[in-house]
């Protein structure tokens, strides 16, 4: 038996296993393969798209389905594919006219199963690009026919404020499931979907040889995955809420914080 045997590792990546200027450190990379060849099964639990993971799987290799979308997909690297998700209802561009009518300067991302589609780009957007090298596809979401996953509104913090209060006084709001994922960026997601949703479901896909789950996380959007798994972490420079919600405080992105888990575990 090794040491790592039936424990799921899964890690947030912006602000926890990635730093700052989005790099893994050489401590995480090298920890990360310890864990692997020593029986533990590693994996992301991410905001981002399939598409916006696919260089971290190249340098990573992760052996676990990826939870990506906040929680609304589950994406298997070996076949390509989603391997299980979940959609929001079309009476969720109801709820994006209504952000393209009250906040004429904020960005607009429609997320599907398989691309990315810029209705409105801004600054913030160009950030999320950028950061994500992410490919850009323009559309507007009126047009768009196939399923919807979730939808991405990006601006200042402050416009985003407002954004959200606005939103969930919404008729529509008590259909979705809103979240604030970052600072600049504010999301539209199914009904009952957060990031616990694939903390419990990816398990069941790795057919019943997980019996420990450990999660890592740093923004209120990571506070649910926290609570659902057997060991929540949260990183020093983590939000009130996700602190709120683990077990145990780490040290910071910028400090290893992955290395650190594991060689504790």
């Amino acid at each position: 038996m090794k040491k790592f045997d039936g424990i799921l590792l899964a890690t947030d990546l912006d602000g926890t296993l990635l730093r700052a200027d989005k790099s893994v450190s050489e401590e995480n990379k090298r920890a990360i393969e310890y864990f692997k060849s020593e029986g533990g099964r590693f994996t992301f639990i991410t905001g981002r798209t399939p598409v916006a993971v696919a260089s971290l799987c190249e340098l990573l290799h992760p052996n676990a389905p990826i939870g990506c979308m906040n929680g609304a997909g589950i994406y298997d690297r070996d076949k390509d594919e989603l391997v299980w998700s979940i959609t929001l209802p079309d009476s969720v561009k109801e709820l994006a006219e209504f952000v393209e009518l009250e906040f004429p300067n904020t960005g607009i991302e429609i997320i599907t199963k398989k691309k990315i589609i810029f209705h409105r780009q801004n600054d913030f957007t160009a950030k999320h690009i950028r950061d994500e090298n992410l490919p850009v596809t323009e559309g507007d979401f009126r047009e768009i026919r196939e399923p919807i996953v979730k939808i991405l509104f990006a601006d200042s913090s402050e416009n985003l404020d407002s954004l959200s209060e606005a939103v969930i006084a919404h008729p529509r709001a008590k259909e979705f499931a809103p979240i604030r994922s970052d600072s600049i960026y504010y999301e539209i997601l199914p009904q009952g979907i957060s990031k616990a949703t694939v903390i419990k479901k990816i398990p069941e896909l790795l057919g019943g040889i997980i019996t420990k789950t450990v999660a890592v996380g740093d923004n209120d959007n990571d506070a649910e995955m926290l609570k659902a798994a057997d060991v929540g972490f949260a990183v020093s420079n983590a939000s009130a809420s996700a602190k709120a919600s683990a077990d145990f405080i780490t040290v910071s992105n910028e400090e290893h914080a992955i290395a650190k888990i594991i060689y504790e575990l």
